[in-house]
């Protein structure tokens, strides 16, 4: 071992002491930013993953639409279907509706899918909590969680849907009836507005219900794994009839303004964080000048016996690196641990403060999701490690011009 080297390491931890005072502060300045630099990256970053995956899980990497209905879906359907990197297309309509059980009225979004399709794009099965999406049929429902809780219906209950058509053909003196469905299932997808203001029918329930005929409003397309949604869109443009006027857009696309918006708080809130980073660095700035003017006279005397400048200044830098690199690894510790508690601390200050439906109602999510790229820890880390390098600098340089005679004579 390089006799700087060693001298470093006893610097920061002296004989009989398990660290000092000094190398303590400054470690624990380095921690606590690396703790709230990995905590604040993952939370953000678990909610635009979560937002992501639910896009994807509710709608395919891909979605068609027209500027109006789509009338030949089968067709549409076999066109996509052959598309390579396609794996599963399924039509759907949707709209708003009239919901009613037990003289209590809500006004959900209501889904109408293909229920021998659905599953090649939607991993709908995954999202049923009680009853069976094979049950589903014309005359059957499948309620989302909080829509049933706040309606207090249950599986085996009766409840009446009305659609905007209802209006319609009053106008022309005409009659539609209400449709009363039997509720089969209930779903919980883990987003608050979907768990509490959606629908599921079958496709020919919902067209009945608008009026559609045998069109429908679009379909969602699955891609294979791997391949790029927007490069998978422009071919299945290509793929597409000129009429009517389809688009297929990918769900980067469709949600560009949002994800950038996500990303964006994301950046910025790094950016900020990272001051207390740079704090700290000054906190190991200030360590080491100190300790550079402790002990002017036995870097003098090291000079004295021969060290180069070059030595005396690696000395500190090694010092200002071991800080980085300690304090960096006690702050993923800290910054892990606390993730893994994260839902329990929520809880807990929930309870306390009585504001977990407006936590839902705002966030959308019943827990903190959390999710950090390897590319954001990896910046992290050498982001840490090398500034707490370059603080070490400006003290190794005034170590390193300390002339040997004048240092040892100093007081």
């Amino acid at each position: 071992m390089p006799w700087y080297l060693y001298l470093a390491l006893k610097q920061l931890f002296p004989t009989g002491k398990r660290l000092s005072f000094f190398t303590a502060i400054s470690i624990l300045g380095v921690a606590l930013g690396v703790a709230t630099l990995v905590v604040t990256n993952s939370v953000m970053g678990g909610f635009g993953y979560e937002i992501r995956r639910m896009i994807i899980d509710t709608q395919g990497e891909v979605q068609i639409r027209a500027r109006s209905l789509i009338e030949n879906a089968d067709g549409v359907v076999e066109a996509v279907g052959k598309v390579p990197g396609v794996t599963g297309v399924t039509p759907f309509a949707e709209g708003v509706g009239m919901l009613e059980y037990g003289r209590k009225p809500a006004f959900p979004l209501i889904q109408g899918i293909d229920v021998n399709r659905v599953n090649d794009v939607v991993p709908l099965n995954r999202f049923i909590r009680v009853g069976s999406l094979d049950e589903l049929d014309d005359d059957t429902v499948i309620l989302s969680s909080q829509l049933a809780y706040s309606l207090g219906v249950l599986v085996g209950g009766k409840v009446t849907i009305s659609s905007p058509l209802l209006i319609e053909r009053l106008k022309n003196d005409e009659v539609f009836l209400p449709r009363e469905l039997v509720v089969v299932g209930i779903f919980e997808i883990g987003h608050q507005q979907l768990d509490a203001n959606t629908v599921i029918v079958t496709l020919r329930r919902m067209q009945d219900l608008y009026g559609l005929g045998e069109a429908v409003h679009g379909l969602n397309v699955k891609i294979a794994d791997g391949l790029d949604a927007d490069a998978m869109a422009a071919r299945i443009n290509a793929a597409l009839p000129a009429e009517p006027e389809m688009r297929a857009r990918s769900w980067l696309d469709a949600n560009s303004e949002f994800l950038f918006v996500i990303q964006m708080e994301k950046n910025l809130v790094s950016v900020l964080l990272l001051f207390i980073i740079l704090v700290a660095s000054f906190s190991i700035m200030s360590s080491l000048l100190t300790t550079v003017v402790r002990k002017t006279r036995e870097i003098g005397l090291l000079g004295a016996l021969g060290a180069s400048p070059r030595q005396i200044a690696a000395c500190f830098c090694v010092q200002g690196f071991l800080i980085g690199l300690i304090g960096t690894a006690t702050g993923l510790a800290l910054g892990f641990g606390f993730l893994h508690v994260r839902n329990d601390v929520l809880l807990a200050f929930t309870k306390l403060t009585g504001s977990q439906e407006t936590l839902e109602r705002f966030y959308q999510f019943s827990n903190v999701p959390a999710h950090m790229e390897s590319s954001d820890l990896i910046v992290i880390i050498v982001g840490t490690i090398v500034i707490s390098t370059l603080a070490g600098i400006f003290p190794a340089w005034r170590a390193s011009k300390l002339k040997p005679v004048a240092a040892l004579r100093a007081e």
